[in-house]
């Protein structure tokens, strides 16, 4: 059986959110935070060599990691579904969207997090938090023009994106309000049973931030 490690209030909120989407049975198991520090306990740290969330276990198989899990339970139980293949139309799209989540998007809104925690006040750290200015009007300039993140349908692409905008602000607030087109998308996304299926069970209680 597929096991999900859920830490609460975290990116294992996608894995949940896949698994509704793609119909596939698991179990999940839940890690409280630190009401202090609000992280990890050491029972989940302890699960992955790098010790952060998401992390599954499928037989002997451990794996950590969102993309990796993503790609993982897609192909493994979903037969490739919401991925774009080679060869179909918007596969360079999807690609980029894809990558970009993870690879520029969410890092850059770690480090704003960290650098407006410590106080700010480097031109280098600046800089850097200004990447995620950029990687915010990108997003809205692509989704005022595409229904979801990779082009006209719902894709994998759409589960790594969503959480900096959403859980994310949670930590680190920020206002949608310059961002029309991210709002409603998150609209859209707050509309999927899927969705609505995955926070009920990943974190009752807990108000995902959409607007």
């Amino acid at each position: 059986m597929l096991t999900i490690h859920h830490l609460g209030i975290s990116q294992s909120d996608r894995i949940v959110w896949l698994c509704e989407e793609l119909g596939v049975a698991y179990d999940l198991k839940h890690y409280d935070r630190d009401p202090q520090t609000r992280m990890a306990p050491a029972e989940y740290r302890a699960l992955s060599p790098f010790g952060t969330a998401p992390v599954i276990s499928d037989g002997e198989l451990t794996l950590s990691e969102s993309g990796a899990i993503v790609e993982y339970i897609a192909h493994t139980y979903g037969g490739g579904r919401l991925f774009v293949e080679p060869g179909q139309n918007g596969y360079a799209d999807f690609l980029f969207w894809w990558h970009f989540a993870n690879g520029s998007l969410m890092p850059s809104a770690m480090v704003d997090m960290v650098a407006t925690a410590l106080g700010g006040g480097n031109p280098i750290v600046a800089s850097l938090c200004d990447r995620l200015n950029r990687a915010y009007d990108m997003t809205e300039t692509r989704l005022s023009t595409a229904t979801w993140i990779a082009g006209g349908i719902f894709t994998a692409a759409d589960i790594l994106t969503v959480f900096p905008f959403t859980t994310m602000r949670e930590f680190k607030p920020r206002e949608l309000a310059p961002y029309p087109a991210i709002r409603a998308y998150l609209k859209r996304i707050a509309e999927r049973p899927a969705f609505q299926r995955a926070m009920a069970k990943a974190d009752p209680g807990f108000s995902v931030p959409l607007e």
